[in-house]
């Protein structure tokens, strides 16, 4: 039957949610579809304003965290006739990348980061930008957010006096209402097996959704005792890990298809030390 053997999968990220649900049922699971975030663009006047707080602010080093909104951030310079005076500055400053797919986008505009993370999260950033012997204090620094605050980075900032600028081409906003209800309701009745994340406003907004109803503890134990949690990486990994939840299945490859075939792998594993 394949190794999921019937197992009820929730996907809970918008983005290649019907690519992920056939990979789920290759392998004789059965794919739910319960989005847990929305993403939203700014418009296109907010996208050109943060793209006027790089032209006009001096800086030193750009931090960015996702491909996705360095290249917005690179689209709306074009769309403005400011593409040319975008990249003259780019290439001026050196740059700290978070995950593959920004250094890929660094990589497409001709740059090479100077810092990169050891293991895709936040943190691993931190600490390779702790340990070059960069002088911070006084810094001019931009940091790309990715669609959430980014705390720790404002409290390395803070801490090492730098100077910074925060960007967001984009934010995250929480689904509908409903969406979330008729997940936090299937969990608690026990008819999901295994909940696949692919970012930390997933975890976080589900977890908002059960305080607010009082619903919290009950689903810390749900997936304490009965259903597991699988996160695409250790960024999304670590906002589970914010709400209590200890037991979480990472893929070695930070990608949504390996996150799939990772929860096979887990199950059929299960079967076998039964």
């Amino acid at each position: 039957m394949g190794k999921l053997d019937g197992r009820v999968v929730a996907i809970t990220g918008p983005r290649k949610a019907e690519e992920m649900s056939i990979l789920v049922k290759k392998q004789g699971g059965i794919p739910l579809v319960r989005s847990a975030q929305g993403t939203m663009f700014e418009g296109f006047e907010h996208l050109e304003a943060e793209v006027d707080k790089l032209l006009e602010h001096p800086l030193d080093w750009a931090i960015w965290t996702t491909g996705m909104g360095l290249g917005k951030l690179v689209e709306a310079a074009e769309a403005g006739g400011k593409l040319e005076r975008l990249l003259e500055k780019l290439a001026s400053v050196k740059h700290a990348a978070r995950g593959y797919k920004t250094v890929n986008a660094l990589r497409k505009l001709g740059i090479t980061p100077d810092v990169r993370d050891d293991d895709g999260s936040t943190l691993g950033l931190i600490r390779g930008l702790t340990q070059i012997n960069e002088d911070w204090k006084d810094a001019h620094v931009s940091l790309q957010l990715h669609g959430d605050p980014a705390p720790k980075l404002v409290e390395f900032m803070e801490e090492f006096q730098a100077s910074y600028i925060e960007l967001m081409p984009y934010r995250h906003t929480p689904p509908a209402e409903e969406e979330l209800a008729l997940l936090t309701k299937e969990l608690l009745a026990h008819r999901i097996d295994v909940v696949a994340m692919t970012s930390a406003p997933q975890a976080r907004f589900l977890f908002e959704y059960a305080k607010e109803h009082g619903v919290d503890d009950a689903l810390r134990e749900v997936f304490r005792a009965r259903t597991l949690a699988a996160a695409v990486g250790r960024v999304t990994a670590s906002a589970l890990i914010d709400e209590g939840i200890e037991r979480i299945l990472i893929p070695e490859e930070e990608r949504m298809g390996a996150l799939i075939v990772t929860i096979g792998r887990w199950f059929e594993d299960q079967k076998t030390s039964v």
